[in-house]
C-alpha cells in the first residue's frame, strides 16, 4: 500500500498535476510542492503555466482565485474551502466603488490579497514586494490603496504621492500581533541579529526594525548578507523555509504565535484527497474574472520590467 506522500507523487504524474504552496505553509506543505513562494512569485508563476492540467494551490483563496484567472483553460483545486484571507474579506467590490467615487481624481492599486471581485474594479494590482514600484509607475498622484493600512503606510513613506487607505483600517490579523516589546526584548538578547519584519506590521515596528520586506525579499536578502543571525518578523513557517535554504544562519522568530491559521488548514491527507477526488475546483465568475485580469497583469508587466 502507497504511503500519503508517494500517492500524491503518482497522482501527480497520472493527471499531470503541479502543486503550488505559499511561503507560509508548513514544512511537509513546503517540500511536497513543485514551487514554493511569495504572493508576487506565485502569481507570476501561475501565469506561465502552460504543461500542467491541474493546479493544486496550497494557499489562501484570493491566491487560488488568481490562478483560476490567469488558467480558465486549467483546473484549479484548493485542498480546503474553508481556507480564506480575513483581511481580503474586509474590502469588497461595493466599497472600492464607493471610495472612486468619493476620490474620482485616483487610481485604485489593490493588494494582490483581495477577492476577484474587489480586483476588477482596480487598475493595477501589487503585492507587498512591488507595491513601491507599481505605485511609481502609474500617472496619478492620489491613490487608493487597500486593504491592508500598514502597507499603505509603508508605501506612503517611499513614494512622492499621497496615499488614501481603502477601507481605513484594513488588516492582517497575524502581523497585528508583532509589538515593540518582543523586538527590544529578542534585540537585547541577540545583539549582532538582524531585524526582518514585513510591511504588513505596524509603523512602529517597521521603523524598529533593520530592514522591511516582503517574505521573497527575505529570502534574496539573507541569501546575500554576511550576517550570521536573524529575528525575522512574520509569519513563523517562513522561518522554516528560511532555514532549510539557509542550514549555516541562525533564524529566531519573532513571536512563535504568529501563526495563519487559515493557511494550517492544509495536510498531507487533503491534498491527496483533493488530487484523487479533484475536490475542491475554484471557479470565477466570467465577467469579473476578465476584468481582474487587466489589473495582474499590469501588475505582472511591472514587476517584470
Amino acid at each position: 500500500m502507497l504511503s500519503d506522500l508517494q500517492e500524491i507523487k503518482r497522482l501527480k504524474k497520472e493527471k499531470n498535476a503541479i502543486i503550488l504552496a505559499h511561503n507560509y505553509q508548513t514544512g511537509d506543505m513546503q517540500e511536497i510542492a513543485d514551487f514554493v513562494g511569495d504572493s508576487l512569485e506565485l502569481c507570476i508563476k501561475a501565469s506561465e503555466i502552460d504543461k500542467s492540467d491541474i493546479v493544486v494551490f496550497c494557499g489562501v483563496d484570493f491566491m487560488a482565485e488568481t490562478a483560476a484567472i490567469l488558467n480558465p483553460d486549467k483546473k484549479i483545486l484548493i485542498p480546503d474551502t474553508q481556507a480564506k484571507c480575513p483581511m481580503a474579506c474586509m474590502l469588497n467590490a461595493e466599497e472600492v466603488k464607493k471610495f472612486k467615487k468619493m476620490y474620482p481624481d485616483t487610481a485604485a492599486v489593490l493588494y494582490v490579497n483581495t477577492l476577484a471581485e474587489a480586483k476588477a474594479e482596480a487598475e493595477i494590482l501589487c503585492t507587498s514586494s512591488n507595491a513601491v514600484k507599481v505605485v511609481e509607475s502609474i500617472p496619478q498622484e492620489k491613490i487608493l490603496f487597500g486593504p491592508d493600512r500598514n502597507l499603505a503606510w509603508y508605501v506612503s513613506k517611499k513614494v512622492n504621492k499621497e496615499i488614501i487607505p481603502m477601507p481605513s483600517k484594513g488588516y492582517c490579523y497575524v502581523h497585528k500581533l508583532f509589538d515593540l516589546g518582543d523586538l527590544h526584548f529578542l534585540r537585547s538578547k541577540y545583539h549582532d541579529a538582524e531585524i526582518l519584519v514585513h510591511p504588513e506590521c505596524d509603523p512602529e515596528v517597521q521603523n524598529f526594525a533593520d530592514n522591511v520586506l516582503s517574505t521573497g525579499g527575505m529570502i534574496r536578502h539573507v541569501a546575500r548578507s554576511p550576517k550570521k543571525t536573524f529575528i525575522i518578523g512574520t509569519e513563523v513557517d517562513m522561518v522554516t523555509r528560511l532555514k532549510r535554504e539557509n542550514p549555516d544562519k541562525t533564524f529566531i522568530p519573532a513571536l512563535n504565535d504568529a501563526i495563519c491559521d487559515n493557511m494550517k488548514l492544509y495536510t498531507i491527507g487533503n491534498v491527496k484527497n483533493c488530487l484523487l477526488n479533484g475536490e475542491y475546483v475554484v471557479e470565477v465568475d466570467k465577467s469579473i474574472a476578465e476584468k481582474a485580469k487587466v489589473a495582474i497583469k499590469r501588475m505582472i508587466e511591472v514587476s517584470k520590467n
